[in-house]
């Protein structure tokens, strides 16, 4: 019983939306720990920036292309990560969008937009990569899901479906898949301050709402994302399976 529990080193582990804001802080957490990194994303010149991070902690970290949008593009990036890394140990399922409308403002287009990439991607990516975990006997899953998988809020009406969704998702995968030795489990962050919430937090009266909503009374900052992620990403946390971990300063114990 010790620090080896959180040990990642020699394991391999695919981050979807590494390229910026808590993607980036969670693959750095698991560099961190040792873990080598396999970055995706759309924006090639984030992940070139995560990935310099990473490799100035002494890991490897390489970066491939994905559309979470498109079934063949996740295809080619898996195959290319298992060639290129051997192995996935560890895939973090992050890539996400928001439209905050009301709902009688909402389009079907923006509907579809964050459905398709919050929940069908995190679908098409888990799909990809768990037959490689299955063969391997051994896998960890870790789907992002939000605060607003557990509570409502307004202006979030397809984001907080696509995020309850998640938990659900990580539930039935988790019964599916423990047989085969492969934990799925989520993190349900709340407002973390990232440059992708700037707007919120330029705004007087909803920074004040959240702080004074949140029983720690403030914004989370993404290296506080570091220790739940390698939790779940290591040995200490192999008798847990279908939980969603809320990483929010009390958010949701109200």
């Amino acid at each position: 019983m010790g620090a080896d529990l959180f040990d990642l080193t020699g394991k391999a582990a695919l981050v979807t939306g590494a390229s910026k804001g808590l993607g980036r802080a969670m693959a750095l957490g698991l560099a961190k720990a040792g873990c080598d990194l396999a970055l995706c994303a759309r924006d090639a010149g984030g992940l070139r920036e995560t990935r310099a991070a990473a490799a100035a902690l002494g890991i490897r970290a390489e970066t491939f292309a994905m559309d979470v949008l498109r079934r063949e593009s996740i295809g080619q990036a898996v195959d290319a990560v298992v060639a290129s890394f051997g192995k996935i140990d560890v895939l973090v399922n992050n890539a996400g969008v928001n439209v905050r409308k009301t709902t009688l403002e909402l389009s079907e287009e923006e509907w579809d937009r964050v459905l398709d990439t919050n929940l069908k991607g995190y679908f098409l990516v888990a799909q990809a990569v768990a037959p490689h975990m299955i063969r391997q006997k051994r896998g960890k899953v870790i789907n992002v899901s939000s605060i607003f998988g557990a509570v409502g809020m307004n202006n979030q009406l397809a984001y907080a479906c696509s995020k309850g969704g998640i938990n659900q998702m990580t539930k039935v995968m988790a019964i599916e898949w423990a047989p085969h030795n492969v934990h799925v489990n989520a993190i349900g962050p709340t407002y973390f301050e990232t440059p992708l919430v700037a707007t919120l937090r330029n705004d007087p009266e909803r920074f004040r709402f959240i702080n004074e909503r949140t029983p720690m009374g403030r914004w989370g900052q993404p290296e506080e994302l570091e220790g739940t992620v390698i939790f779940l990403a290591s040995k200490a946390s192999d008798f847990i399976t279908g939980q969603t971990i809320y990483v929010d300063g009390g958010w949701t114990i109200w």
